[in-house]
């Protein structure tokens, strides 16, 4: 398919959460035990929670932060679980009054698990009613108003907020650092997908091979909400092909069907990477000036496809704009710029030359 005349109605390769999605929850697991990846994360909360149960305390607060998709609100609820609490979620948006904060934490429980989705879009006077609840567990009210208004404390339960964020600096450092875990959520290797795509497919009913699993899984960009989205799909296919299993041929098939490379890549990551390779020579180019050319909103190339391209090193950013490096060159199967090819030569061959100094004076 021509990469211009592609239409983004809903991008199977999105991290957020589409319309197909919609039997997530049931995917979700309950418990660590269940729970594939995130080893460091899961094996400190693990520790952090049966230290609070082994007191009868409610587990100090959780802020979990990455891109979308990794598992944050599946974390919060295994939490929950864990300690033997309920869990209230909302979102940062949806609280758009002191009031509405204060309703729910009111209606908290000891040590239950009040979860705030996207919690750096909080308003500014609901984040300050926060903080006392937080630090204190007192909520601080007015009364009234105009010279009889007075304010009164009401004390909470002791409770546990997890804030959840795909922006963790645009969260401010008071509230910040009134969380007493911080932890960042990494992007999953192909093996830690495998053992979700597997256990899903159980609850599912679908039948995969080992083929069909690994090939799902390493196209999946580390996220498992894409990879559970391409199970769904390839189901589709093997119907459609009246196949009884989703093995390599199937995967292939249906992967090559949704325009999804050996990589990852899909059609919008192309269009973005010719974009620069066709029109701007392989760049510098600016953000805005990408986004008017490949007709993207800047934000959406900058949060949405960018982040893929330069984890895996096919652009690179420089103070004058976006530029396509050799490995963008030879996976487009374009001609890797004269320039472009001496210049990465000088750079590895200084590398060479410096790490054999560093060795040299190790060995001093």
């Amino acid at each position: 398919m021509d990469y211009n005349g592609y239409e983004d109605d809903e991008r199977v390769l999105e991290r957020k959460r589409i319309i197909s999605d919609g039997d997530e929850k049931g995917l979700r697991p309950v418990s660590f035990d269940d729970y594939h990846g995130q080893r460091k994360v899961k094996e400190n909360l693990k520790i952090f929670i049966e230290g609070a149960k082994s007191r009868g305390e409610a587990l100090d607060h959780v802020l979990l932060y990455g891109p979308p998709g990794l598992g944050k609100t599946t974390l919060a609820g295994i939490i929950a679980a864990e300690m033997g609490v309920a869990l209230h979620i909302t979102t940062g948006p949806s609280i758009e009054k002191a009031g509405d904060l204060a309703a729910l934490l009111t209606n908290l429980n000891e040590n239950e698990v009040l979860f705030i989705d996207e919690i750096h879009r909080l308003n500014k006077s609901v984040e300050e009613v926060l903080y006392p609840a937080m630090e204190d567990y007192a909520l601080d009210i007015m009364i009234g108003k105009g010279p009889s208004a007075r304010s009164v404390r009401l004390d909470l339960p002791r409770f546990t907020l997890v804030g959840a964020t795909t922006r963790a600096g645009m969260i401010s450092a008071p509230m910040r650092d009134r969380f007493g875990m911080i932890h960042r959520l990494e992007l999953y290797d192909t093996r830690d997908l495998m053992d979700i795509l597997r256990r899903d497919a159980g609850i599912l009913g679908i039948s995969i091979s080992e083929e069909g699993l690994e090939n799902i899984a390493s196209r999946s960009r580390g996220t498992p909400r894409i990879a559970i989205r391409l199970l769904k799909r390839m189901r589709d296919y093997a119907n459609y092909l009246n196949k009884d299993i989703i093995d390599k041929e199937i995967s292939d098939f249906g992967l090559k069907a949704l325009d999804i490379d050996d990589l990852g890549l899909d059609t919008i990551d192309k269009r973005v990477l010719m974009t620069i390779a066709d029109v701007f020579k392989g760049g510098p180019v600016g953000l805005d000036t990408l986004a008017a050319t490949t007709g993207e909103d800047p934000v959406t190339i900058e949060d949405v496809y960018e982040p893929f391209l330069l984890q895996n090193g096919f652009l690179q950013k420089t103070p004058r704009g976006r530029m396509l490096t050799v490995r963008a060159y030879e996976h487009l199967k374009y001609p890797v710029p004269a320039e472009l090819k001496a210049k990465n030569q000088a750079a590895f061959e200084n590398l060479t030359i410096e790490s054999y100094l560093d060795s040299k004076g190790d060995q001093q």
